[in-house]
């Protein structure tokens, strides 16, 4: 698996379509590892399952680019090591330790809110990961309101922090978690499900097709759901707390 960047790369615009179609724009023509692109505003960003992504200014609206090179089938971790580099991240803006969690596998709440949300996009050759693109979005001032979705943001629950201030402190999170999962996945999944809601939490995924209560991690970083009086590894889905 790929170590750490060794130097990140931070590019800034007032306004842009999507920052993660900027990335994979650039990874197609041969951009290396450790390429970060703000945007002030997006006017069609992205989020899950097709969904667009409100972009008011004020919040953060990022995209970075990797060259994992590594299997296919263990992309899952680099869903994991972003949601916990980011609520990492976002810790020393709030007044109040752990009132922040992760739901598998990278969205960061507040209660049943979303404070953040975060996107993955590969490109695969030969059964490897050439490139990824991960989006993030991160409600700092504003919370957009969303259909059927509670939302929250930083400024009310009391934090305070700027885009320019998270861009940095996200990139060394993503460089200390991407310089442990080189050698050792174990940590990552134990820091995830330390900073996950906790065990026994109400669940439903895609839509209540199923629904249980949360498990755990396995380990290869599945969510694992109890249903039914037995616990089943889901390595997809879109997942919503009860």
């Amino acid at each position: 698996m790929t170590a750490g960047v060794t130097h990140w790369r931070i590019e800034r615009y007032d306004t842009l379509d999507s920052t993660s179609d900027v990335c994979g724009l650039r990874a197609a023509a041969g951009e290396p590892a450790g390429l970060m692109v703000l945007a002030g505003r997006q006017t069609s960003g992205r989020g899950r399952a097709g969904r667009q992504w409100n972009s008011p200014e004020g919040n953060f609206y990022g995209s970075v680019l990797l060259r994992p090179n590594m299997p296919a089938g263990q992309g899952g971790w680099y869903a994991l090591l972003a949601g916990l580099s980011l609520i990492e991240a976002l810790d020393p803006a709030l007044p109040t330790p752990g009132v922040i969690a992760l739901k598998w596998p990278n969205d960061v709440m507040a209660g049943g809110a979303k404070l953040a949300g975060i996107l993955l996009d590969a490109t695969i050759e030969n059964g490897l990961i050439a490139s990824l693109v991960i989006g993030v979005g991160v409600n700092l001032a504003a919370a957009p309101d969303v259909p059927g979705r509670a939302t929250t943001s930083l400024a009310s629950l009391g934090g305070t922090m700027t885009p320019e201030d998270l861009a940095p402190s996200l990139c060394a999170r993503l460089d200390h978690w991407l310089g442990k999962l080189a050698f050792d996945s174990e940590p990552l999944r134990q820091a995830w499900i330390a900073r996950a809601h906790p065990e026994g939490t109400a669940l439903t995924v895609d839509g209540g097709r199923r629904s249980g209560t949360y498990a755990g991690l396995d380990k290869d970083g599945a969510l694992l759901l109890r249903e039914d009086g037995r616990v089943v590894a889901l390595r997809g889905g879109d997942v919503s707390l009860i």
